[in-house]
């Protein structure tokens, strides 16, 4: 038998019942004679929570103390789960993300894993038992706790898989697999049964909650064997893997983004190094900059026009603002009332057309395209923030109504 790694979300823990029911899916992984490691993130609403008790008390705590805060969460989540499985008469041991051996960076709030000292998941397996690691969380060469950002518990579980050479690595979520879009947004939503990871990069990238876009880099990185299926139903998931079987579907999925603002700075000089100036700007602060649009020069001007996190927008305009006079520009614009409305599937490349069709099915449901960004296996638009969900809709019906369900 071999080693299974499995991932539990927060909705998956959420109450009494549902811990039982995540302890009944573990016990019968290891009577089949399996090796189990469990990644548990916080209950439900838990975390969300735990920022709103931080903000009664200090509108602008410290990165350092909200991880200190916020890593309970996954704590509670483990012990209980442990008492679960407990009271069902099997071995089991609950280990915080530090104790399970999760050393990182020390950037506070999104922490980067360094390195995985296994010593001790390795003796609590040899001792047979089932081991329960908090997510989203580990340890910094300062002793503090970090944690990994918003979905870090799935590349815990991915770390872990990678680092112990697992046969498979699950994650369990409340949906039973991955999607060509989002299935309460799009009644004729498809499950997949295979996904590259490229594929499946893009698409959590890109505003599919699925999995963490993390995990799946790391996931490509080590090869690890993926999957996504549901932990209220008991029935295949979604297999993510370097290489799938040639299918009849041109694209696989259509996400959309909401956490995006579009920034514009209108009449720069048309002369070499501007792009440059601006952008190496934003990078000095880490902000990322996704799609970029530059107007042809005339009248010796040009715009300049790019996306950014909507959490990033005011700090981003603060920094050109700085240097606007060195930018030469005559104004700088923003706008957050958008949302980045994307397609993503391998067969795109070596089809033409799939552009032309994606641009007629929002000519058709009347949308306008503000700005497009393109790439081997995705194409992405921004629209108006108001016609999201008819925009998705109505590019999944022009790709999918044809596919048999």
């Amino acid at each position: 038998m071999g080693l299974i790694v499995q991932k539990f979300g927060g909705s998956s823990v959420k109450d009494a019942e549902r811990i039982f029911n995540v302890a009944g899916i573990i016990t019968e992984t290891y009577k089949q004679g399996h090796s189990v490691v469990v990644v548990v993130s916080a209950q439900g609403d838990t975390t969300d929570d735990l920022i709103e008790k931080a903000h009664e008390i200090n509108p602008n705590p410290s990165k350092r103390e909200m991880d200190m805060l916020l890593s309970t969460g996954e704590q509670i989540s483990i012990s209980l789960l442990a008492m679960a499985i407990e009271k069902l008469g099997y071995p089991v041991i609950s280990l915080t993300g530090w104790q399970a051996g999760f050393i990182t960076h020390s950037n506070y709030g999104s922490a980067r894993i360094r390195r995985i000292e296994s010593e001790r998941l390795k003796s609590e397996l040899d001792k047979k038992n089932i081991v329960i690691v908090a997510g989203f969380q580990g340890i910094n060469r300062y002793d503090d706790i970090t944690t990994l950002g918003r979905g870090g518990s799935d590349t815990s579980a991915v770390a872990i898989a990678s680092q112990l050479q697992a046969d498979l690595c699950q994650i369990y979520t409340d949906v039973d697999g991955v999607y060509t879009a989002d299935p309460r947004i799009v009644k004729g939503a498809v499950k997949l049964d295979e996904i590259t990871y490229d594929e499946m990069l893009e698409l959590a990238s890109l505003g599919a909650n699925v999995l963490h876009n993390r995990s799946v880099e790391m996931a490509k990185k080590y090869n690890v064997n993926l999957e996504v299926l549901s932990s209220l139903e008991r029935k295949p998931g979604t297999t993510v893997k370097e290489v799938v079987k040639m299918e009849k579907m041109l694209i696989k999925g259509v996400a959309k983004d909401e956490d995006v603002a579009r920034i514009a700075i209108i009449g720069l000089p048309d002369t070499p190094g501007i792009a440059y100036k601006i952008f190496s700007t934003l990078a000095q602060k880490k902000i990322n900059v996704d799609i970029i649009l530059q107007s042809i020069g005339r009248h010796n001007t040009k715009d300049i026009s790019f996306t950014v996190p909507r959490a990033d927008k005011e700090t981003a305009i603060s920094l050109l603002e700085e240097k606007y006079e060195l930018f030469g520009a005559e104004k700088i614009e923003s706008c957050d009332n958008v949302v980045k409305v994307s397609i993503v599937g391998a067969g795109m490349q070596s089809n033409p057309g799939v552009a032309a069709k994606m641009f007629e099915a929002l000519f058709e449901a009347n949308i306008n395209i503000q700005m497009i960004s393109t790439s081997e296996i995705k194409i992405s638009v921004l629209i108006d923030r108001k016609d999201a969900n008819v925009a998705v809709n109505a590019i999944h019906d022009a790709f999918y109504q044809t596919i048999e369900k």
